[in-house]
């Protein structure tokens, strides 16, 4: 389709989100001929690139697989540059229709289809797909400070950091590969915890690392503490044992990321208001109460973006393309 049709033809579907399971749907539609396209703002996989550059999956290649393309790692748990190349591969290899560095700016439903308008142009869709994930949006700390150029909530490698006084914040996986890798590689680390010890879903062949490393003091960790202010040299942390002001250079905020419910309840998507954030869907169709929109992969989950990942989302794309073509038959 082109952007530039006057008479724009209205696609089967139009999924927005060039994730795994945004790929996942892709090539589900594809199998069945339908007409479709997957719109991305960011790169190919946008959350996965970003992740940091030594990142290793918790899960193992097979699992991170989708329609049974077999994905071959070096590693019995595979490294982030390894999924970059199986899931560039999938993509390429099968020609998927996707556009990229392109965002979505509204859509709207008319009768029984959705209009929606991007950056770059303009589409009409039967069925649309929303797979986003979770990782632009940071969950900030609402304190003074947090603006400063030397806080940052997102970390791809050690070396910005060598001989550096550096806070981290938060226990869970990717704070702990952080606070480690930042050691080693020669800074100063403390962590700086809400919760009484080190995430329990932290990976396992990782935990013990990182309480051995506190608990021999080659990082520095404040248990039941939280951040009240950052400035330009210091931090200032609540302990149980009163307050504590820290020479600092760098803060590395890693206290998690939240999807765009903005852009699920402009939708028109319902979202539960127990804090949760659960979007409404029919798990049997992965439909919203919207008709003709399906949610698909960690967007699912609402604020326990923990619940939905590759190897347990990857199924969503069977299940949507099998609804749509159920109601096409009635």
């Amino acid at each position: 389709m082109s952007h530039s049709d006057s008479k724009l033809k209205c696609l089967d579907v139009l999924i927005i989100g060039a994730g795994p399971i945004g790929i996942a749907c892709a090539l589900e539609c594809k199998k069945h001929g339908f007409e479709y396209v997957v719109v991305e703002k960011g790169t190919l996989t946008n959350s996965i690139y970003n992740y940091p550059l030594n990142m290793t999956f918790f899960s193992t290649s097979e699992k991170l697989e989708i329609d049974n393309i077999p994905f071959i790692s070096n590693n019995p748990k595979p490294h982030r540059n390894e999924a970059l190349e199986y899931y560039r591969r999938v993509a390429t290899s099968n020609h998927l229709n996707i556009n990229l560095y392109e965002e979505i700016t509204a859509i709207t439903k008319t009768d029984n289809q959705f209009r929606i308008v991007s950056d770059k142009g303009n589409y009409c869709a039967l069925n649309v797909i929303v797979s986003t994930g979770f990782f632009d949006i940071p969950n900030l700390l609402d304190i003074p400070g947090e603006n400063l150029p030397k806080v940052m909530h997102y970390y791809k490698e050690a070396h910005p950091f060598v001989m550096q006084r550096v806070v981290v914040v938060g226990a869970s996986n990717s704070s702990v590969d952080a606070a480690l890798e930042i050691w080693r590689k020669g800074g100063e680390v403390t962590m700086v915890v809400r919760g009484a010890e080190i995430g329990e879903r932290v990976k396992y062949w990782v935990k013990p690392d990182i309480e051995n490393r506190i608990k021999e003091g080659s990082i520095k960790a404040l248990f039941n503490s939280e951040i009240t202010e950052i400035t330009k040299n210091e931090v200032v942390v609540n302990t149980p044992y009163g307050i504590e002001v820290l020479q600092n250079d760098f803060v590395i905020a890693l206290t998690g990321y939240r999807p765009n419910f903005e852009f699920l309840t402009n939708l028109g998507v319902h979202l539960s208001d127990d804090g949760k954030m659960l979007p409404t869907y029919d798990p049997e169709t992965m439909e919203t109460n919207v008709d003709g929109l399906y949610l698909a992969g960690v967007i699912c989950g609402g604020m326990e973006t923990h619940k939905w990942f590759i190897e347990n989302s990857r199924i969503h794309a069977k299940i949507i393309l099998q609804s749509i073509i159920q109601k096409e038959k009635i």
